[in-house]
């Protein structure tokens, strides 16, 4: 061998055996372990309903553990304590001092719990894009076992086939080594709390600044502004991509490492000074609770005028407690009520967000008393009576207090009662001040902003809020005006204790019927006086009579609307009058479901999706009697259209269900009218939880139509579930899942998170 060589040869060898001597890179949390669980995991293990309460998107919540208490029990006597991660405990000792076990942790020389539900999973693939085992419970009825480490051995004999990630395509091989490496080596965890870039730094100081101000009348308007967006995901203009904040009261001011005061409530009693402070949102953004706010130079000016501008003054300050809690209006008087409700118009969709799709949303218990698909409008603050008459807001004050304060469940009907009376009172209150009134325009509607029009589609257990009007016009429509809107958002946001009692929780639901109803009522005034009746005997069919002469003022039906409407159809022509009208604040047009000279697709989109779109119109509108496919699906499938050259687009199919009224928490199913029954198609994604998808080439959509229009039966639905579904079992499910998410991002950024899977159904 040449001298070279042989020192070459030589060298190589020494590189090797150096290299295979050079410890393997340790398996790190942050780079290696979280990007797994938010892709495989956090799609049902986030938030106040992930499964054994569980949370996978942060090290926190890893280290937590696992319960088998669940947050959501409409039925538990005691209210139970609060376990909101970053919140209500800090570190693994403290959380298991409140019942929560490690799933990370080795057991008597047994592998910890996680790494034996993840074996279990591995060793049990599903069959490709077939229908799963109906032995597996999926969605809101399933019990959820929760074993302890002792436990396992016996729930995997009797569910062999329910490993995690549950029912779904599970982890890729590498992805499954990477976790057991990393739970072998004793799941070392080294997640850094997400800190704000300088120039949020900056922002968070002038605005800490503002709602730290001396002053009594500073004071009070900072808490009442931290009452009202203490549910935001507040993100500044000009800040980093996925940075979020959330305010917080604390014992500490700025300048000071935050001391959070962990209430229950956010107007409960906090027990020493209190200071406002926006602390970052950590963890993985999940969009079932991503309801966005920015804050910016002109939203703090904007505040300042509201607010500051005017020489009212505080005389005192008001304190806690139960009567400060059912009663804002008073809490808060001394603000101008017109600076409140202007507050809120401008960022109306937000507030509607958080108790639509807030926590008191989630189960079919809380949803049904809304109708599958409503447009909200908002009075104009200067045709609002409790802002404009001093006179008349000081009689009505004491009568907008709301339930649920006293949690005794003994008590749950005369409490109801005394509330629904004091709500009736007001409403015979509003009925005649409003009788002496001008009669209502078109100049009482506000039309300050793209929030001014708001669609909601309820989706069985779960809705969603959207700027614009969507779909074709509804059966109702409600109308906010100031104290409607202040009341839902107090009873539904910031009093409702998810946590609570069946007697809590029933009274914020009740009381969220007679908001429904007077809503409905506000927007009754707008229509001729003479079809009022005709339209409330619609809404309030059968059992509703009785409810409405059980529960609900009369309505005015002599006052005549000042609005020039179609006698023959009247909502139906205020409808049209409302989108010319007010055509450049309808934030999301819908020539799909609302064809104009056929032209059933929008504008100066990819000529595929056009077609695509045309094609997919014949779906909507039509009631299930002339469109059978409608009883098989769920309440929010996607569509995924993939055109030749690459690009796609998503559309939301809701299917909207018919009620012959929506006026009592129980009983839904007797209520249903499934022949009327109808579709909703939009692009986007329009629900926090996808029931199911369809992936369709561009070309096959004109196929795919026909073949719903003609599937008339469950059989003739399985095949098109065969061609173009994406069951849980699908290799590419995760992919297409996920797509969804990228898809908010590319047109919504600010809106992407993680999307729930938990009621992805078994079609």
């Amino acid at each position: 061998m040449p001298y070279r060589l042989a020192i070459s040869a030589v060298l190589v060898l020494f590189s090797t055996l150096a290299l295979a001597q050079r410890p393997v890179p340790a398996i790190s949390y942050t780079r290696d372990v979280q990007p797994i669980f938010t892709e495989k995991c956090v799609a049902c293990h986030a938030c106040n309903d992930a499964a054994c309460q569980l949370n996978l998107g942060s090290a926190e919540g890893a280290a937590r553990g696992a319960t088998k208490l669940p947050v959501y029990n409409g039925e538990r006597s005691q209210a139970q304590m609060p376990t909101r991660l970053f919140y209500d405990a800090f570190g693994k000792a403290a959380w298991q001092d409140k019942g929560f076990t490690s799933v990370l942790d080795t057991q008597s020389s047994q592998a910890g719990l996680m790494a034996r539900m993840l074996e279990l999973g591995h060793s049990a693939p599903l069959q490709p894009n077939a229908k799963l085992p109906e032995e597996i419970v999926l969605g809101l009825n399933r019990e959820n076992m929760c074993p302890q480490p002792g436990e396992f051995a016996a729930y995997a004999s009797t569910h062999p086939k329910e490993g995690m990630p549950l029912a779904v395509t599970g982890l890729s091989d590498s992805q499954y080594q990477t976790l057991q490496g990393w739970l072998a080596s004793g799941a070392p965890l080294d997640q850094q709390a997400l800190a704000p870039t300088a120039e949020e730094a900056g922002q968070i100081i002038q605005w800490e600044s503002l709602l730290n101000a001396p002053g009594a009348r500073e004071s009070l308007v900072a808490r009442w502004l931290y009452e009202h967006l203490f549910l935001a995901h507040v993100y500044f203009k000009g800040g980093e991509p996925g940075h979020f904040f959330q305010w917080v009261r604390s014992r500490t001011p700025p300048g000071q490492p935050i001391d959070l005061i962990a209430t229950r409530r956010p107007n409960d009693d906090p027990g020493t000074r209190v200071y406002y402070r926006l602390w970052p949102v950590q963890g993985v953004i999940v969009h079932k609770t991503h309801i966005t706010y920015p804050l910016s130079a002109a939203k703090l000016a904007r505040i300042k005028t509201l607010f500051y501008s005017g020489n009212w003054q505080v005389t005192a300050l008001p304190g806690y407690g139960p009567a400060r809690r059912e009663n804002p209006f008073q809490t808060f008087e001394a603000i101008p009520a017109a600076a409140r409700y202007q507050f809120m118009l401008d960022n109306a969709e937000y507030f509607v967000r958080t108790f639509i799709r807030g926590p008191v949303c989630r189960g079919q218990i809380a949803t049904d008393v809304i109708r599958d698909n409503f447009w909200a409008l908002f009075q104009a603050p200067e045709h609002d009576l409790y802002i404009t008459d001093p006179n008349y807001r000081g009689h009505a004050t004491p009568l907008l207090a709301m339930p649920g304060q006293n949690d005794d469940v003994g008590s749950v009907l005369s409490l109801w009662h005394a509330y629904r009376d004091k709500r009736n009172e007001y409403e015979a209150l509003r009925r005649g001040a409003y009788a002496d009134a001008p009669a209502p325009s078109w100049s009482s509607l506000w039309a300050g902003n793209d929030n001014a029009l708001l669609s909601i589609f309820r989706h069985f257990d779960s809705a969603s809020v959207t700027k614009g009007l969507i779909g074709e016009v509804p059966q109702t429509l409600w109308l906010f005006d100031f104290p409607l809107l202040e009341r839902t958002y107090y009873q539904l946001a910031v009093n409702f204790d998810v946590f609570g009692n069946v007697s809590h929780q029933a009274q914020t639901r009740l009381y969220f019927d007679l908001i429904r109803n007077g809503a409905e009522q506000n927007f009754l005034r707008l229509m001729p006086a003479n079809s009022r009746d005709a339209y409330l005997d619609d809404w309030y069919q059968n059992s509703g009579k009785v409810k409405m002469w059980l529960d609900y003022e009369s309505i005015d039906n002599d006052k005549a609307s000042a609005l020039k409407l179609d006698a023959r159809d009247p909502k139906r022509d205020f409808a049209q009058q409302l989108l010319a009208r007010y055509g450049e604040l309808n934030a999301n047009p819908d020539p799909i479901n609302r064809c104009e000279n056929a032209y059933c697709s929008r504008p100066n989109i990819d000529p595929a999706l056009q077609h695509a779109e045309q094609a997919l119109s014949r779906l909507v509108s039509r009631p299930a009697a002339g469109l059978k496919v409608i009883d098989q699906l769920p309440e929010a499938t996607m569509l995924r259209i993939e055109t030749r050259d690459g690009t796609r687009g998503v559309y939301s199919l809701l299917r909207n269900r018919a009620h012959s009224n929506v006026a009592f928490l129980l009983g839904e199913s007797m209520r249903y009218q499934p022949g009327l029954d109808t579709l909703t198609l939009y692009p986007g994604v329009l629900s926090s939880y996808p029931n199911f998808m369809f992936n369709i080439p561009a070309e096959q959509v004109p196929a795919f139509v026909e073949q719903m229009e003609n599937a008339r039966d469950r059989y003739r639905f399985e095949q098109i579930v065969e061609r173009w579904g994406v069951r849980r079992s699908h290799p590419q499910f995760w992919q297409y899942f996920h797509d969804l998410s990228r898809y908010i991002q590319e047109t919504d950024p600010v809106e992407e998170g993680v999307l729930d899977m938990n009621r992805y159904g078994n079609l």
